[in-house]
């Protein structure tokens, strides 16, 4: 626990460059890799999508630094400019409407444990790092990774 309580300060404490250099990497190595499975009917990409979405909602709330770390994916899935306002909006109605988180987490601890430990432990940090990119991973965003993890 400490080992993870001191993984999530470092996440917190990153500077910015490295941060989106070490997305960035993590991001391509875990995309190529998941492209090669389905599952339920979702390709890879949809998989990683569903990781990085959940993440961003574990805490409840779209973060504006959140915001802008999946912004461009945003716009161009909707094919125009999005503001915050609107996101705000569409992620309350995503997270009205998911009846059943459990489900979500069970899905995505299903996927992982198909996974190499090395793609397993990315994913984990890709979604850590997703968590802390307003600074503080909060005491609920930490329960739904401690849930991935086991």
């Amino acid at each position: 626990m400490n080992d993870f309580n001191k993984l999530c300060k470092e996440f917190e404490n990153m500077d910015p460059l490295t941060y989106a250099d070490v997305l960035r990497v993590k991001s391509a190595k875990i995309i190529a890799a998941l492209s090669a499975i389905t599952r339920d009917g979702f390709t890879g990409l949809e998989i990683y999508s569903s990781f990085i979405v959940s993440a961003i909602m574990a805490d409840g709330k779209l973060d504006k630094a959140e915001f802008e770390l999946i912004r461009p994916a945003l716009e161009v899935t909707v094919g125009g400019e999005v503001s915050y306002e609107e996101a705000k909006a569409a992620f309350k109605a995503i997270k009205k409407d998911a009846k059943d988180d459990k489900f979500i987490v069970d899905f995505m601890v299903d996927v992982l444990g198909e996974l190499s430990e090395e793609l397993k432990d990315d994913i984990i940090i890709v979604t850590m790092m997703v968590c802390a990119v307003d600074g503080k991973i909060s005491l609920r965003e930490k329960n739904w990774i401690k849930q991935l993890i086991e």
